[in-house]
């Protein structure tokens, strides 16, 4: 017979804790938000047990959520280099907020406390944890709990997917107009970095991202046919941009361009004359206050470059080919600015009527 137990927490929420028990068979017990949930979870696992259906898992009783990381971390993610060490690092937490529960005692509540304890805390900044990174916790252990469903079967089904993740900003709407890129750009002429001109400009011709930038190779850069390809992007993907001919300027202008001993076209920190390093980043806050432009970051520059091109006429497929996006929602946040063009295409069409 299945039974059904209310809880409520601190935050005044409620959940409904539900558990069958019959004879011959071992305890099935999960958490639901509602209580009509509960009693349709019961009544389908009963049925599903009485028909031979429902398969007790004694993996999930033998095993902890340490024993899965440990199984995700060393079959799963060490295949993922580039992320190793950023997932490994948010999964830290979890090892440390539930690692020592059985999966058989996992349920959505524990997690639902874990990620509202993730909410509350200050960081080392003492500020507030953003939503967007309690969600790249969530992320990170949702994946090694579909591990645990899809390749070990210690789980029948991933818990994390009965949580809700809390809802992140729009992100940042702030781009240049083209005087103020007129401004920076004269600034970064004019900075001890000789490297920050360049990798501006090809940051608002591209739209590529800083990490892109800085990392370019020569052996990436095609002349002749007049295009580069990024290898290692964000979403894993590789992309090809087209050079133009001011692009190709730009980068031939380069201090490594034409050195066959020098690999990169950028190095992170440049030494100057004066013998001390300062770092691109540290170049390119100066130049914003030279050229007084405030609330601007690099990433910034990425978002001003799809916002004029965007403003141009490209369509959303376009803009989806350029920025390297595989979602269109990712690319939908510069639908508005593309408006004047539509308004003009539909002027065109305004003449089939007399």
């Amino acid at each position: 017979m299945g039974t059904i137990r209310e809880h409520t927490k601190k935050s005044g929420e409620k959940s409904y804790h539900a558990e069958v028990r019959l004879k011959g068979f071992p305890s099935q017990r999960d958490s639901f938000r509602t209580k009509s949930q509960a009693k349709k979870w019961i009544q389908d696992t009963e049925s599903a047990i009485r028909d031979g259906r429902y398969r007790s898992n004694e993996a999930s009783r033998r095993n902890t959520v340490n024993d899965l990381l440990d199984r995700f971390v060393n079959q799963y993610l060490s295949k993922s280099s580039k992320y190793f060490k950023q997932k490994t690092l948010l999964l830290q937490r979890w090892r440390a907020e539930i690692g020592s529960m059985f999966l058989s005692e996992l349920q959505p509540l524990h997690l639902a406390d874990a990620r509202d304890k993730l909410l509350s805390e200050d960081t080392p900044q003492n500020k507030k944890r953003s939503p967007g990174t309690v969600n790249r916790y969530i992320a990170a252990f949702s994946k090694a709990l579909s591990f645990a469903v899809n390749e070990l079967g210690w789980l029948q089904d991933n818990p994390m997917k009965k949580i809700s993740k809390p809802k992140e900003s729009q992100g940042r709407d702030r781009f240049l107009s083209l005087e103020e890129i007129n401004r920076l750009l004269s600034a970064c002429k004019k900075s001890a970095n000789k490297n920050l001109y360049s990798i501006v400009s090809i940051a608002l011709l591209t739209a590529m991202r800083y990490g892109e930038i800085v990392n370019l190779k020569w052996k990436d850069i095609n002349f002749e046919n007049r295009f580069l390809t990024l290898h290692e992007t964000k979403n894993g993907s590789k992309r090809v941009i087209p050079l133009t001919d001011k692009l190709i300027e730009i980068l031939q202008s380069c201090h490594s361009h034409g050195n066959g001993q020098v690999e990169s076209l950028f190095l992170k920190d440049v030494r100057l004359e004066s013998k001390r390093t300062m770092s691109i980043r540290k170049s390119f806050a100066t130049a914003l206050k030279r050229a007084e432009i405030k609330d601007f970051r690099f990433h910034d520059l990425r978002h001003t470059a799809a916002s004029h091109i965007a403003m141009s006429g490209a369509t959303q497929g376009e803009l989806m080919a350029i920025l390297g996006h595989r979602s269109p929602a990712m690319t939908r946040r510069y639908a508005h600015y593309s408006q004047g063009h539509i308004a003009n295409i539909l002027e065109k069409t305004s003449s089939i009527i007399d």
